[in-house]
């Protein structure tokens, strides 16, 4: 089951794996009614989630919502369509969430999460990857228990299209870098499988992994007290999560 945006990507992704069984629903992650609507439309037992999203933009947008763009997709889409899947999750099912070593130098300012009082590319998109780690610290936390286990990596710098629409000396430097020193998604996507599949993590949760192993982030990502209030913030906006 896949969850994408782009209705000509996910037919030629579904022709890949052709006989495979996958189906597709379409989506636009930055609207809660949408991240609410897809999630209801999921029907049955989920053994895996895999929440996977990185997108960076230029400028400041704001979505239909009133939040800002790369919270919203980042963040907002993992924190939202996890909990209303919460409830499908088999025991022993495993939630992987994509996050980033972005994150490091960054620290959340809760008075300004939509950054509205100043804005830099680079910089909001390392916090949506702390909040995706964050997220992933009370997730875990909330699930102790349940037999469901909730991990979070960073998948290292891969080629894909990431960054390839931000404009500016970032998509410059992005475009420059992904020949020479860029992961193939092939190894990029490793880690991700690893925690989806691997029985060396079982029963293991609440960690970040790096290259397969689990790795420390930084004090800012280990915070208790920002992973709670985060939450909190998060299930008001939603509507979901109390």
């Amino acid at each position: 089951m896949l969850i994408a945006r782009d209705p000509e990507r996910v037919t030629a992704t579904l022709a890949k794996l052709a006989g495979s069984g996958h189906t597709a629903h379409i989506a636009d992650l930055s609207r809660l009614s949408e991240m609410k609507r897809v999630a209801s439309e999921i029907e049955g037992e989920v053994d895996v989630l895999i929440n996977n999203a990185g997108a960076l933009f230029g400028k400041r947008q704001v979505t239909a919502d009133g939040l800002e763009m790369t919270f919203a997709v980042n963040h907002m889409a993992y924190f939202t369509v996890t909990n209303l899947l919460l409830p499908k999750m088999k025991a022993g099912g495993r939630i992987v969430s994509t996050a980033s070593d972005a994150h490091r130098g960054q620290r959340l300012d809760f008075d300004d999460l939509q950054s509205e009082r100043r804005y830099s590319a680079f910089s909001v998109y390392g916090k949506s990857k702390l909040c995706n780690i964050l997220f992933n610290r009370e997730l875990a936390h909330r699930l102790e228990g349940s037999g469901i286990a909730a991990n979070c990596l960073h998948p290292g710098f891969v080629a894909t299209r990431f960054g390839d629409s931000s404009g500016g000396l970032f998509q410059f430097v992005i475009k420059l870098g992904k020949p020479t020193v860029a992961l193939s998604p092939e190894e990029g996507a490793k880690t991700i499988v690893y925690l989806a599949s691997s029985p060396e993590v079982e029963g293991k949760s609440g960690g970040y992994y790096v290259k397969c192993k689990p790795a420390s982030p930084t004090r800012e990502a280990q915070s208790d007290a920002d992973a709670k209030r985060l939450w909190d913030v998060s299930a008001k906006i939603a509507g979901v999560g109390q």
